[in-house]
């Protein structure tokens, strides 16, 4: 059965003509004549009664009431494809990287799906590792993260640098200088992220590279839940700055005196999908426009 028949046979029953129906449809009368003709005999059924005018014979009358579903439903369907090929509808599944997920996605997102309200995102938060391994198995369509390891399958474009900054309790011994060191944190608790945190293995990297005994650690699986441990008088903690820009009640915030400790997060993808295509390429665009205006340009 053709579509383009069953939707002609929709169309002289609208406009009750199949002079009208042929010009809203742009044919000649000869090819809507052909189409119904040819509707009949694959149906096996008269659909229509012609003379001056026409009328739906009892076949004619089912077969309307019956398709009418269909046909919308096809219209439907070919307004999506068209939407998804015009990168107006589709569904995207997301990663992202605390604290850029709770900070700065949901305002980028907002904005992003009031313009394209068609488009359907799904945001899965975790560490730059596990989200790497969701794209490269195929779980992911792009994600917000650091540098992923080298030697995979992963396109990389980085957008913005994050400093580290020192946050402590109030009165904490070393919140008596307005710049501390790595070496004066030794002697104090520190907490850290889960292991495979790229946050945790740049603080890591960082106290091995000093003299001195073991560092006196705590693990605390959620970057976002870092300042309320510190706020509790359990630690400090080396944290983005975009946390320490709102520190809780109770606590303080100091710069390193140190080499600043700065990660680089970006957008990362499978190289085999890139450049991506449809919704994906739009929020791909959109999130790098808006990440590289809210921070600042990367390290040399």
């Amino acid at each position: 059965m053709d579509l383009k028949a069953v939707k002609t046979f929709h169309k002289i029953v609208t406009c009750k003509s199949f002079n009208r129906a042929a010009e809203e449809l742009n044919y000649a009368q000869s090819t809507v004549t052909m189409q119904i003709q040819k509707l009949e005999t694959d149906l096996g059924v008269r659909l229509l009664e012609r003379g001056k005018t026409f009328r739906l014979t009892e076949a004619g009358r089912l077969f309307f009431d019956q398709s009418r579903h269909i046909v919308k439903e096809i219209e439907q369907l070919q307004n999506n494809m068209s939407d998804l090929l015009l990168g107006e509808a589709g569904s995207i599944r997301l990663g992202a990287v605390e604290p850029i997920a709770s900070r700065l996605l949901p305002g980028i997102l907002g904005e992003f799906l009031a313009e394209h309200p068609k488009i359907r995102i799904s945001v899965e938060i975790g560490n730059s590792a596990p989200l790497a391994e969701r794209l490269l198995q195929g779980n992911l369509d792009l994600a917000v993260c650091s540098t992923p390891a080298i030697g995979t399958d992963l396109y990389f474009e980085p957008l913005f640098a994050e400093e580290l900054t020192v946050l402590m309790p109030e009165g904490h011994p070393a919140a008596e200088h307005e710049r501390v060191s790595l070496n004066d944190l030794r002697e104090h608790r520190l907490l850290i992220t889960a292991h495979n945190c790229t946050y945790r293995k740049k603080v890591e990297i960082a106290f091995q590279e000093l003299p001195g005994s073991q560092m006196n650690t705590m693990e605390v699986g959620s970057m976002t839940a870092l300042k309320n441990y510190v706020a509790a008088g359990l630690g400090i903690a080396l944290v983005p700055k975009s946390i320490a820009s709102s520190p809780p009640a109770g606590t303080t915030v100091r710069d390193l005196s140190d080499n600043p400790i700065a990660i680089r997060f970006g957008i990362l993808c499978k190289t085999s999908a890139f450049p991506l295509k449809h919704a994906a390429a739009k929020l791909y665009q959109c999130l790098k426009e808006n990440l590289q205006r809210q921070k600042k340009d990367l390290p040399n």
